[in-house]
């Protein structure tokens, strides 16, 4: 739901007014606008719509309303969807191999086109190389690990060098290690090959790392969509700065506004954030987990934080990298750190510690009530 820069070619796609019924799940997209060359992310949790909205651009669901332009050609999907199709190509979670070899599985789609043979073994060659697999062409797809397995379909689908390109969750079936490594891969080769894609994750971080752009779908619906920073840090309501990992979000009102500087009334306490609501407005304060640092001594005399407040220390949860830390500081408060901060801080439940946070690391929502 972007509105189109003003380019001197048509988009890569445009969908406008689609509407699909999937069993007693609506899809309804007034408009969605993807620019050539650029990565989007769908995002959202499970049953908002994301598979189905990417079967749909695949014309592999027929929708019952709307339109589907893909560059500057409006596709008839009664008539022209296999032509459309072979402009395409789609990457699901589990990889749907033949059972040959690798290599005759990177040719596959060559080989269905009627490519010549010197072509072919170019492009094989080339794309076996990109994903690392070079080693296992004379593999059988049925000895595989599910990352091989993976790197396979990924370097059939480039092999036919489409115009566009679908991911369903690529990597979600994936150990971590493993996954690691092929989104590092699919980065380099998407801007390499500058190859217009849309792709589907549970996970934010992917999603930063891969997109130009993230739409934050749920119901049927694309709730918010925008530039990765954008849409991480200025999510459009309470349910989008959930889902990207907002962790602290307070409802509150406004009881002063100092030239831009809100006074936020939150249970009891003053928050100061940026914002133009009115006193007297409600509002959502929402506040990223990295944006707040721990002290176990008094830092207000040593921070140009705004907001410090003495709290308590309710829970730590590990989470590989870092470690996510409840407090309670009159309200809910959620930190990130390491777990050598940690163990220098001495945290642990229970422990007295001063939590701060800048105005500027506050993302304010307006409340209809």
């Amino acid at each position: 739901m972007t509105t189109p820069p003003p380019l001197q070619e048509p988009p890569a796609l445009e969908l406008k007014d689609l509407v699909l019924r999937r069993g007693d799940a609506l899809l309804d997209i007034p408009a969605l606008f993807l620019a050539e060359g650029h990565v989007l992310s769908l995002i959202g949790p499970n049953g908002a719509g994301k598979s189905t909205l990417l079967l749909a651009v695949a014309s592999l669901l027929k929708p019952q309303r709307g339109s589907l332009v893909f560059k500057g050609q409006k596709i008839d999907l009664k008539h022209d969807a296999f032509a459309y199709r072979r402009r395409l190509a789609m990457v699901f979670q589990e990889p749907l191999l033949f059972d040959t070899t690798v290599y005759a599985n990177v040719a596959a789609g060559l080989k269905i086109r009627g490519m010549g043979k010197a072509e072919s073994e170019k492009r094989v060659a080339r794309n076996l190389e990109r994903f690392g697999i070079a080693g296992l062409a004379g593999r059988s797809a049925r000895k595989l690990s599910g990352g091989e397995a993976q790197r396979t379909s990924l370097a059939r689908a480039f092999a036919t060098e489409p115009e566009m390109i679908l991911l369903d969750e690529p990597f979600s079936a994936l150990d971590a290690p493993t996954r690691e490594a092929l989104t590092d891969d699919l980065q380099r080769i998407l801007a390499e090959t500058r190859t217009t894609a849309i792709f589907t994750t549970h996970d934010r971080w992917e999603a930063l790392r891969l997109a130009d752009e993230i739409a934050v779908m749920n119901d049927g619906k694309i709730v918010q969509v925008g530039l990765p920073e954008e849409v991480m840090n200025q999510p459009r309501d309470e349910f989008v700065a959930s889902f990207v990992g907002m962790e602290t979000i307070l409802t509150g009102r406004v009881v002063d506004n100092r030239e831009g500087t809100l006074i936020v009334s939150v249970s009891g306490q003053e928050v100061e954030a940026l914002g133009t609501a009115r006193p007297g407005e409600n509002v959502i304060c929402c506040i990223r987990p990295e944006n707040v640092t721990i002290s176990t001594d008094h830092p207000e005399s040593r921070t140009s934080a705004r907001n410090v407040f003495p709290g308590r220390v309710t829970k730590i949860t590990p989470l590989g990298l870092f470690e996510k830390v409840n407090l309670d500081c009159g309200f809910f408060l959620v930190a990130y750190v390491t777990r050598q901060s940690r163990e220098n801080l001495g945290l642990a439940e229970g422990r007295e510690i001063t939590a701060s946070f800048k105005a500027t690391a506050v993302h304010v929502i307006k409340r209809d009530k």
